[in-house]
């Protein structure tokens, strides 16, 4: 949804510039990315890395990119260069869309769902939240899981630090626990 863009613009952004922390409308935190990204339990099988890699297309509406591990590991039957996995980075209308259906709809189909931890910010004010199934989405047939795998999904932010970042998702809505 656009509409979480121009929620931005009209009621984000001036409620950030009445906090009194920012002189100019640039220094304001927005968002910048947002990087999604499944890996494959069983490195090198084919087929489980299409059917991940269209489930990642159905969810956010873009080809995803396969991605390769760097070296070689024995103890996980992994050798260099062999798809482990898959990513996809959304930017502009397709990440608020993205955004949008993550915070009002699949969320609140997790069974048992208090909100989301607000300690995973790191440094620069970004956040990373981990996902246990993709069958929340409602693009997903349930029937259609053959394996039920899980997602990182990192929030990119120009925030300078933990407490920007924070404000900045708590104002687009993001459910975080009490």
């Amino acid at each position: 949804m656009v509409a979480f863009k121009t929620l931005y613009k009209d009621t984000i952004a001036p409620e950030l510039m009445k906090s009194g922390k920012y002189s100019n409308v640039m220094e304001l935190p927005k968002m910048q990315k947002i990087v999604v990204n499944m890996g494959v339990g069983v490195p090198g099988d084919r087929d489980e890395l299409k059917s991940v890699a269209g489930d990642m297309a159905k969810i956010t509406g873009q080809q995803p990119v396969i991605t390769l591990a760097k070296k070689s590991i024995a103890a996980f039957r992994l050798r260099e260069e062999m798809a482990i996995g898959c990513k996809v980075t959304l930017r502009d209308v397709r990440m608020y869309e993205f955004m949008h259906r993550l915070i009002y709809v699949a969320l609140p189909r997790i069974r048992d769902f208090r909100g989301v931890s607000a300690n995973a910010f790191d440094q620069q004010g970004n956040y990373t939240l981990g996902l246990s199934e993709q069958g929340i989405f409602p693009e997903i047939n349930p029937d259609s899981i053959k394996r039920v795998q899980g997602m990182d999904i990192c929030f990119v932010t120009t925030a300078r630090n933990k407490e920007e970042g924070f404000e900045l998702l708590k104002l687009f809505g993001m459910p975080f626990a009490k």
